[in-house]
This record gives C-alpha cells, structure tokens and sequence, in this order.
C-alpha cells in the first residue's frame, strides 16, 4: 500500500473507508498542506436517520479529528426532490413541515460525534433549502443545463438501474443529480468548501458536482465515496427483521442498539471495529484474531463503544450491564424494553402472538404466529407452547413483570399498569 501524507487520507485508507477518489494524490497533498473543508449531504425523510449513515457520519468524525472542517449539509431543499440512487421507486413527497420535523429530529445526533462551533475545524451545519428554495427555473436552466447532457445522466447507476426494471423515473427525481452538483458549487463558493464525500451510489452526483464546480467557478474541487455497506452475508446495514436501526434514542433504545452491534455476524467484527469506533488499530487486530467463543466478547467490546458513540459512554454500560444480566446470570435487567398492559387485561387473558407484536419482538401477527410454531416465543424463559395459547396474571414474576422472548437473543418486558 502507498503511504499517504496526510493523516486524514492515511488514517481512512487504514480504517476501510475509501472507496473512489477523483485524485486521490492530489487531494492528499492538500489534505497535508493545510486545513481542508469536506461536506456530505443527509436528506430529511425521516425523523431519524439509521445506522446505514453511519459510515458517513464517522467519516466526518474522521475528517474532525485529523484537523480538517466537516459541514453537514442538511437536504431541506433536495427532499422536496427525493434521491433515486439505489431506490426502485420513486419516494413519497413531504410537506415542508414534515421536512423543517425531520431536519429538527435528525440535527440532534450529530452533536455527538462532531464538535460545532466558530473555529476553523469546528463543524457547522447548514440546509440546502437556503439556496434551493428561490431559484428562478427558466435563469437556473439557462446558467447551469448546458453543463448536463442527457446522454451522460442517463449512464449513470441510479437512473440506469430504473430504466432496466422499466419502473417509472419521474422528471422531478432526474433532476436530482443537478441540484445535488449546484449544492457543492454553492458550498466552494459560500464555505470554501473543497470536498464532497459520500456512500458509493453517490459517485455519479459527486463528480457532477466536481465538474460544475471547476467549470463554473474555476475552482478544483474533490470527490470521495466509501463503499456501500454490507455485512459478510450480503445483508444491507441499517435493517433488521424488527425494521430500521435508527440512531435517536426516542426511536431506539441505547439497550437494542447495543443489542444490534452485539448481534454483528463473526466475519465482520474487525472491519466494524475499525469503522464504527475509535478504538486503536492494534487493539483491534488483537480483538480480531479472536475464535470461537471468544469473539463474542470481542462484539461486547464494539456494542458498547458504537453505543458509547451514539448514547453516551454510561447508557452503552448499562446495556451492556443489562445484556449481561438478561443472557449471563440469566435474571432481567433493568434497561429491557418494556411495555406496560392494563392489569385487567390481563387477568382475561391475551393471545400470545399479539403481545409479541405489541412488544415490537414480531412485525405482525402471522410472523408471531411463525415465531411460537417454529419454537423461538418464550413467556419467562418457557417455551410458548401453541399459537393460541394465552397469557395471564397467572405469568407474572416475583419481580412483577412477564418476560418475553424472540429467539435467544430479544427480550422485553410486560409491566402489569
């Protein structure tokens, strides 16, 4: 491998995040001869973004901590568009007071794993909303579409992939690329902003913006993208058999976030080590030459420091203390998910497979119904014996609740109100 000069370049090629460059030396030469500024872009589709962002995100952590300054770019405007990379059909539209919810929501978790502030490495955070929002059609058409032509959009993956299936690729979302490329030219021009960097379906907007941006402006300017996430088996990050593994603590809880690294597939370890926390390279290595049991405790060892990340250091010890508990000594911790039921409701009598839905162990009544005939329901650690069967008062613990179980490895609580 070449060696790099800055520790920025160095420190992403060692750590498994590079993916593309569009001038990988050049870019490192001005990555070492001073402060650079590098911005990735987060749409508001939701009121929190999923774990698939946090690859990005570390990157901008990454950029941080070896002296550059990260802008996180907010799409209050390109929302209102939706992105067509890697979807097979077109997103639902959202109100501007859905988007303005999301933005809010979503702005919370990079406090986390970014330092804000006035000085020159210091994050800032800015909406695309504030440039897209009063562009006059027919003056934008005028200044920036001779820079496209159709031919080059149309080879790109995003509509590509669309076009084969023959699934609609409606005009709005094709114009997404030139929006995403007019948003680095107004970032070099209003932050002096050198970088943009994304996930690797990404690669086609990102050079757009690079070329619009030295044609326009006159300014070199950078593209870099990590590769798309997968685990070892083929799986995308970000989902699970129980829905999307979002990073605010209001949608999921510390406890199933550690639950979720702790659950990493054994190939993947080292390489989720060195991506998703800040743990020295040596001890890494040394984690991932672990075998058999012993790289269980190595996932341990990446839950709590992923989940340090995102939650804070003493809400990943007390999921790791509560995973302890629950699977090591075999008694319930307190950081269980939990639901509470009417104690009424109880005392009649309610189906098991609608309590498992109900304490988000199951996604609906069939895959409950699935999960107790193929043996994985559990009432307090006690196989659910048939699909109709209920549960009552009659189950409740000396601790004063009932524990259920999907599989070996998810739990919740019932608290009896």
């Amino acid at each position: 491998m070449a060696s790099h000069r800055s520790d920025f370049i160095r420190t992403i090629v060692e750590r498994g995040f590079l993916h593309q460059c569009t001038d990988l030396e050049e870019l490192d030469a001005k990555a070492a001869g001073g402060t650079i500024s590098a911005y990735i872009g987060f749409d508001c589709t939701a009121p929190s973004l999923h774990v698939g962002s946090m690859v990005p995100i570390m990157l901008l952590r990454r950029l941080q901590q070896a002296g550059h300054k990260p802008i996180v770019l907010m799409g209050g405007g390109t929302t209102k568009v939706g992105d067509p990379s890697g979807k097979d059909e077109s997103r639902k539209l959202l109100s501007d007071a859905d988007i303005d919810a999301n933005m809010a929501s979503i702005k919370k978790v990079f406090s986390r794993f970014l330092t804000f502030g006035d000085g020159p490495t210091d994050a800032v955070m800015v909406n695309n909303d504030d440039w897209l929002q009063d562009i006059q059609y027919i003056p934008f058409l005028r200044e920036y579409g001779p820079h496209f032509t159709i031919n080059r959009m149309l080879s790109f993956d995003s509509v590509k992939l669309r076009l084969e299936r023959e699934q609609p690729l409606t005009f709005l979302e094709f114009n997404y690329m030139i929006l995403q490329a007019y948003d680095f030219l107004e970032l070099n021009r209003r932050n002096g902003c050198t970088l943009q960097m994304g996930g690797s379906d990404q690669w086609g907007n990102i050079v757009n913006g690079v070329e619009l941006t030295r044609r326009v402006a006159g300014n070199t300017v950078y593209g870099l993208t990590v590769p798309l996430m997968t685990t070892s088996s083929g799986a995308k990050m970000g989902k699970t058999a129980a829905g999307a593994v979002w990073l605010n603590e209001d949608m999921l809880s510390p406890y199933d976030y550690w639950q979720y690294w702790r659950n990493t597939e054994d190939a993947d370890v080292g390489r989720f080590l060195r991506l998703f926390t800040d743990m020295d390279l040596a001890e890494i290595a040394r984690l991932e030459a672990l075998s058999g049991n012993e790289v269980n405790e190595a996932k341990k060892v990446l839950a709590t420091e992923a989940t340090a990340l995102c939650h804070g250091r003493e809400a990943a010890e007390a999921a790791a203390e509560t995973a302890r508990k629950t699977f090591e000594e075999g008694t319930l911790g307190n950081d269980l998910p939990s639901i509470d039921v009417p104690k009424g409701d109880l005392e009649k009598g309610i189906p098991a497979f609608v309590l498992l839905v109900k304490a988000g162990l199951a996604t609906s009544n069939g895959e409950a119904r699935r999960l107790i005939k193929g043996g994985g329901g559990r009432v307090n650690d006690v196989a659910i014996a048939s699909e109709t069967q209920e549960v009552t008062a009659a189950d409740i613990s000396p601790e004063g609740v009932i524990k259920l179980s999907s599989g070996k490895k998810r739990h919740a609580l019932v608290r009896p109100s």
